[in-house]
Order: structure tokens, then C-alpha cells, then sequence
């Protein structure tokens, strides 16, 4: 644990002591932060503390390896993270854990200062704003991109309220909106399967926000893209940040560079290094098991 850790995670004991709410150590990469659990109405996200995801001390393995080690990290709301990592670092198995795909052996994973991730089910994080995006686009190619989008509204899915459902005019201009962000307002009638692949994956971060999510997971979102549209879709992520909280693991360090503040660098299933991209490419650390290879 580097010094600036210690010094903070002295800090946070020092205020949990000053709250009467012991939570234990955690690692924050230098931020400042008190975690004391207060009420709040059940589903309500409650970021008073300055984090919308805190994750501490979280460990799993899968038949005897340690996929995820003690991993601690906490990101603010409205914060764009950009994670990166060799392959098996635990970057996927993170998300997982967070949107309770899969289940850890220990640790804590909190949305807000009051939810419990680890409670709840995948399908019911996703409701409650947690929105994740794979590598590999998915989306309804036989349908159209206004369908797409119109199908992703967060409304009641039941069989009579769909049958019977329309489009207000706040739901219209919401979807409106939506197509001017994900560069997709000139396509709206295009059947999405003839999109390019750039496209596809902006219509399903767009399906994705038309959940309204409070949290987006993406996973290698540029993989595959030409350089145009990597650039848009670095415009968009910076658009996105501040109304909404990412998470973006990737590879393409140039992507990266563009987009991000701070970088935190996984490996072995822990948090191996965290800063500004400068500053973790400058750690040996990260240079020998990273960026050297």
C-alpha cells in the first residue's frame, strides 16, 4: 500500500471513529471520503459521502485461483474511470461482481452509502441505474434505430402496458436527445444491422441510456472501431461525464489518453497503481507488467 493509502485510510478511520460507525480499512487512491451507512429509502442512491461505488477489500476465486485479491477502490458521482490492466488482471470479473453477475467469497460492494450490491440480483441492480455494456455490441438488428431506442425506455414491460404503450412527449424528446448524443440522429429510421460497427456500439450506449442509468460499465468500447469513430466516441464518454458515472476499461491507450483523469491500473485482481495516466505510465510497476510488454 503506498503512503498516500495509509495516510488516507487513517483519515477515513479517524471520521468513521468521529461517527460512531466503524466500517474497517479501505483504499480510496488519495480521495477523501466517510462511509458511515445512514438511512435512506430503499432503491434511492445516496452519494452525500462523495461515491457513487465503493468497493473494499473484495476477493473471489474460481477453482482454487485468486481472480479478484483484496481489491479496494471507490469512484465519485459523475466521474469518468478508465481501468486498464493485462488480460486477467480481473478486470471483466470486477464488473461482474458489481453488477452481481458473479458472487464474491468476502469483501463489500456498496452503491451510494446505503445500497448493498451484494444483496440484490443482476436484474435488479440493472433497475436500480447500473448499466453495463459488453465488448460485442447487442442490438435488435432486424429493428430500426427509433425502435431500438423506443424498446430500451424504462416503462413498464408488462404484456397490456406494452400493447397499449405511447409515446409522451417527454419520452419523445428523451429518445430525441438520446439520438443527437450517440451521433445517430440522421439514422433513426436505418435498420440497425446495416449500421457500421461503430454504430451499433453508440445505438446500444443509447439503449443504455435510455435506462437512465446512474452508473455505465463499458467494456473495450473502441475495439474494432476506425479512428473516426474512436474520436466521436471519446466526444461522447466526455459528454456523458458529469450527468452520468463511467467506468471504461480499455486497451487503446491513445483512447484513453483523450478521455480520462484518473487511470486505475489492475493486476493480479488488485489495484496495482492509480493517477493520471502520466503518472501511471511512469510506475515501473505498471511498465513492467503492462505497458512494457
Amino acid at each position: 500500500m503506498t503512503p498516500d493509502l495509509l495516510e488516507q485510510g487513517a483519515r477515513r478511520v479517524e471520521a468513521r471513529m468521529q461517527q460512531q460507525a466503524a466500517l474497517g480499512k479501505t483504499e480510496s487512491g488519495g480521495r477523501a471520503a466517510g462511509f458511515s451507512r445512514i438511512a435512506a429509502a430503499p432503491g434511492v442512491v445516496d452519494v452525500t459521502h462523495g461515491r457513487i461505488l465503493y468497493l473494499e477489500d473484495v476477493c473471489v476465486s474460481f477453482d482454487g485461483f485468486k481472480a479478484i485479491n483484496n481489491l479496494s477502490l471507490d469512484i465519485a458521482p459523475g466521474e469518468l474511470r478508465c481501468i486498464i490492466g493485462p488480460n486477467g488482471a480481473g478486470k471483466t470479473t470486477m464488473m461482474d461482481i458489481i453488477t452481481g453477475k458473479t458472487r464474491p467469497d468476502s469483501g463489500t460492494v456498496f452503491f451510494g452509502s446505503t445500497i448493498d450490491l451484494l444483496r440484490y440480483t443482476e436484474p435488479q441492480i440493472a433497475q436500480m441505474g447500473i448499466g453495463r455494456k459488453f465488448q460485442k455490441p447487442t442490438v435488435f438488428e432486424q429493428l430500426t434505430v427509433f425502435e431500438n431506442l423506443e424498446l430500451a425506455l424504462k416503462t413498464d414491460k408488462g404484456v397490456k402496458s406494452s400493447m397499449f404503450f405511447r409515446l409522451d412527449s417527454a419520452a419523445s424528446d428523451r429518445l430525441a436527445e438520446i439520438l443527437h448524443t450517440i451521433h445517430l440522429a440522421d439514422s433513426v429510421a436505418r435498420m440497425a444491422g446495416n449500421l457500421s460497427h461503430g454504430q451499433k456500439q453508440w445505438l446500444e450506449i443509447g439503449m443504455l441510456l435510455m435506462q437512465d442509468p446512474k452508473l455505465l460499465l463499458l467494456d473495450e468500447p473502441v475495439a474494432g472501431m476506425t479512428d473516426e469513430e474512436t474520436a466521436r466516441t471519446a466526444e461522447l464518454f466526455l459528454t456523458l461525464k458529469g450527468k452520468h458515472s463511467l467506468m471504461v476499461v480499455e486497451h487503446d491507450m491513445s483512447f484513453i489518453k483523450t478521455i480520462s483523469e484518473i487511470v486505475t491500473v489492475l493486476c493480479d485482481g488488485s489495484v496495482l497503481a492509480q493517477g493520471t495516466l502520466d503518472q501511471v505510465q511512469n510506475d515501473e510497476r505498471v511498465v513492467e507488467v503492462y505497458l512494457g510488454r
